[in-house]
């Protein structure tokens, strides 16, 4: 097929993600002829980009746009106008994903735990009554990364948390999701599949390097600030878990990422108390791909490298779109896989 990699460039940006080039690097064997698409904020170039290159099919794995509130959910309706198949969720599933709040209420209705929360919208006050318990964890109710989420987010008092709720309203332009804190082990799930997903081996956050006393969390330093304490003192590990609890994570993580109708593939984050409850602490569908990245590394430990990750969101692409009478090219030539000599005649075009 005709491959075009969607992806975001920052404006002080010459280079797109890593990811990118692994991504490529993984099709291009396979016989695709691959291409990127680095857009900045301009849709008419983007439009232009996707109608120049006429893909068979966009691996989608831009997570900007232009500054603006959920661009994914923006983007992907672009594709979906253009009628342009492409991976992973499309605009109603990745919506549903980052409202934090609608998602625990679709949650909830399909009995799957989530920790008692409440909205504190930009124009209102609390979205729900009801007592919560602190100590509470306040977040951007739709910001991903862990944007707008420091050492100050687990508050203990209604002013810690007022001041917080005022701060994500200020600085992000967003309501605050305010939950109750579930203390214990932190776990991601990730999920590959539609009509029969599965759950690789869960992935352990391990906190041990943390200093005494700070928060049990992976925040904005934790994940991006390399030099920093919270990042040298986090680090994601292939968890060491009994046969049971190990399904019981698994079962838990798919009936999530059933309930809010995640394509293609996804992680589920999760928290596990001394007691042995399962809390869903969010569903990230079109989670991050790096290959060393925690949903990479959890398809490797259940037998599926890179590469056959990557060619395997593509075969669930198709595999989907076939569902709904789109018939995509097949990913061999006469019946048999592309020739090395052949496949080194399509190398990543910009």
């Amino acid at each position: 097929m005709k491959i075009t990699i969607l992806t975001y460039l920052e404006p002080e940006e010459k280079k797109w993600d890593v990811v990118v080039d692994q991504i490529a690097g993984a099709l291009e064997p396979n016989g695709h002829t691959v291409s990127v698409l680095a857009v900045r904020d301009d849709v008419a170039a983007l439009v232009a980009g996707l109608r120049r290159r006429q893909p068979d099919l966009v691996f989608n794995v831009l997570e900007n746009f232009g500054g603006i509130l959920r661009p994914d959910v923006a983007v992907s309706g672009i594709l979906d106008a253009m009628k342009l198949p492409y991976t992973g969720s499309g605009p109603g599933e990745l919506y549903i994903r980052q409202d934090k709040g609608l998602a625990k209420k679709i949650l909830g209705f399909d009995q799957i735990v989530t920790p008692n929360f409440a909205v504190f919208f930009r124009d209102a006050d609390l979205e729900t009554g009801g007592n919560l318990r602190p100590p509470l964890f306040v977040k951007p109710c739709h910001s991903d990364a862990s944007i707008g989420i420091t050492k100050d987010s687990l508050v203990n008092d209604t002013d810690a948390l007022m001041r917080q709720v005022m701060k994500i309203r200020k600085d992000l332009n967003d309501a605050a999701l305010a939950e109750e804190y579930i203390p214990g082990r932190e776990f991601y799930v990730g999920v590959l599949g539609n009509r029969e997903p599965m759950a690789f081996p869960p992935i352990e956050m391990d906190f041990s390097g943390l200093p005494d006393g700070a928060p049990r969390v992976l925040d904005s330093k934790a994940k991006w600030d390399k030099k920093s304490v919270e990042y040298k003192g986090t680090k994601a590990v292939l968890a060491n878990l009994t046969d049971e609890l190990k399904a019981k994570l698994q079962k838990v993580s798919l009936d999530a990422y059933r309930a809010l109708k995640v394509r293609d593939y996804g992680r589920v984050d999760l928290r596990l108390t001394d007691t042995q409850e399962i809390y869903v602490i969010e569903v990230n569908a079109n989670c991050y791909l790096e290959q060393t990245s925690e949903f990479a590394t959890a398809a490797a430990a259940a037998g599926l490298d890179y590469a056959s990750l990557i060619n395997r969101i593509v075969e669930l692409t198709q595999e989907r779109y076939a569902g709904l009478g789109v018939k995509l090219p097949a990913t061999t030539k006469n019946g048999k896989k592309v020739s090395k000599a052949e496949t080194n005649k399509t190398k990543a075009k910009v």
